[in-house]
């Protein structure tokens, strides 16, 4: 008797705090589409990049204030997290969003397409949307708008993080997650878990995917500088080449990746993107200078992987005769999905596309400050396909490149997939 008490207690306490969509939920979704489109239009064709998001921070602060929400503005140099509380009790959670934009020239024929130039690095260069941010910045105000007109039927609180220089903050300068987390949007209120979204060019418009655990990879940049001893190019006997010593460098960093680690473990990329040495060719110079990056799923690999560079280095260097210093910086660290929290979570996203449309993807070598939250919190991070019907993956223009395009059909789904995830994490 006293179990059956117990449980009926429990029922309706769930009962008491279960939360559901209201009947209307798709109808009013569907209203705020053109809006939603509308803002991409707009944060596409006026793009900002990192840390200089100014007036795109102010654009999304101003209207989030208009609709009744407790705004904070700015964090982390450009940032902006809204506040809205439900009428019931319930959890505190996050959503986010990424605001900046690339140094990328546009070449998608479209008609808000970006014409915008800044100055990155000290040079003046065309600025676009060339990463889908715009989208994820306008899905999430769309979002909120959505949020605001059901928070009678809202448990708990939402709050949106519309953050800056996910791309990474310019010169040595702070930014991105790591700033807006110390700047405390994690805890004031505390969240109980964080949902992001990204855009994937080349998924099915409308569809939706996932990874369950090490979704995406960590990022590390590294900077090696090899100190030798110069001499005149026609007589090398008299030097301590540090082109030479790079050359073995390079190499025995694939060497760390073929025979080194295990790769059945864990995916890893060591790649060096620049290499700098000399003025002339009959100069053997000093020094010699290379920068690259590496990419890890595994934090236990990563984190020998620095070891064994930083030994690579250092034994190739002083077999020659010469010296060299690594530094190596983090980017991002593994982008990681809760299991439980993934296996509860797709249930939401099935209810969104149908279930032949949701799937788990394979984990990927792309970086995500988005991991950064998952320190505190236990986070989901899901992909929303922007690829137009009847195209091959082959044939649209992939992340980061003047071709990047969006089709704006599926966009709906993300408003619709963020909504789920915030009613039904309530029911918990």
């Amino acid at each position: 008797m006293k179990t059956l008490i117990l449980t009926l207690a429990v029922f309706i306490s769930f009962m008491a705090n279960a939360q559901e969509l209201p009947k209307n939920f798709n109808e009013l979704v569907k209203n705020i589409e053109p809006q939603l489109i509308g803002w991409r239009h707009h944060f596409h064709e006026f793009p900002e990049l990192s840390n200089r998001e100014f007036n795109t921070g102010k654009y999304i602060a101003d209207y989030l204030g208009s609709i009744g929400l407790e705004v904070k503005y700015p964090i982390a140099k450009t940032g902006v997290v809204a506040i809205l509380k439900g009428n019931k009790p319930g959890p505190v959670i996050g959503l986010r969003a990424d605001i900046d934009a690339l140094p990328v020239t546009e070449r998608a024929p479209i008609a808000f397409a970006s014409k915008v130039k800044a100055e990155y690095n000290g040079q003046q260069v065309s600025v676009m949307h060339a990463c889908g941010h715009d989208a994820h910045t306008a899905i999430l105000m769309a979002t909120a708008k959505a949020l605001k007109e059901m928070q009678k039927d809202l448990a708990g609180t939402v709050v949106f993080l519309f953050q800056p220089a996910e791309e990474g903050a310019p010169n040595n300068e702070e930014g991105g997650a790591p700033l807006m987390i110390k700047e405390g949007v994690m805890d004031a209120p505390k969240l109980d878990v964080v949902f992001g979204l990204h855009m994937a060019a080349q998924l099915p418009a409308g569809m939706l995917s996932y990874k369950s655990g090490a979704a995406q990879a960590s990022s590390d940049l590294f900077k090696i500088v090899v100190n030798g001893k110069g001499s005149h190019g026609a007589m090398p006997w008299g030097s301590i080449d540090p082109i030479v010593v790079s050359a073995q460098i390079i190499e025995g960093l694939q060497h760390i990746v073929s025979r080194q680690s295990d790769l059945t473990k864990a995916p890893l990329v060591i790649s060096v993107g620049s290499l700098h040495s000399g003025v002339r060719a009959n100069i053997i110079p000093e020094t010699a200078q290379m920068e690259g990056t590496i990419r890890s799923l595994d934090a236990t690999m990563r984190k020998e992987t620095h070891e064994k560079i930083r030994q690579t280095v250092k034994s190739i260097a002083a077999a020659s005769g010469a010296t060299a210093e690594v530094v190596i910086k983090t980017q991002t660290l593994v982008n990681y999905n809760n299991p439980l929290l993934a296996k509860k979570s797709v249930l939401s996203l099935n209810k969104v596309a149908g279930s032949d449309n949701v799937y788990e993807s394979n984990w990927t070598t792309a970086a995500e400050d988005f991991s950064f939250y998952g320190e505190k919190s236990p986070t989901f991070f899901f992909s929303l396909g922007g690829m137009e019907k009847g195209k091959k993956a082959s044939e649209v223009g992939g992340h980061h490149t003047p071709d990047f395009y969006l089709d704006e059909s599926g966009f709906i789904n993300g408003v619709k997939a963020f909504c789920n995830l915030v009613f039904d994490y309530a029911k918990k």
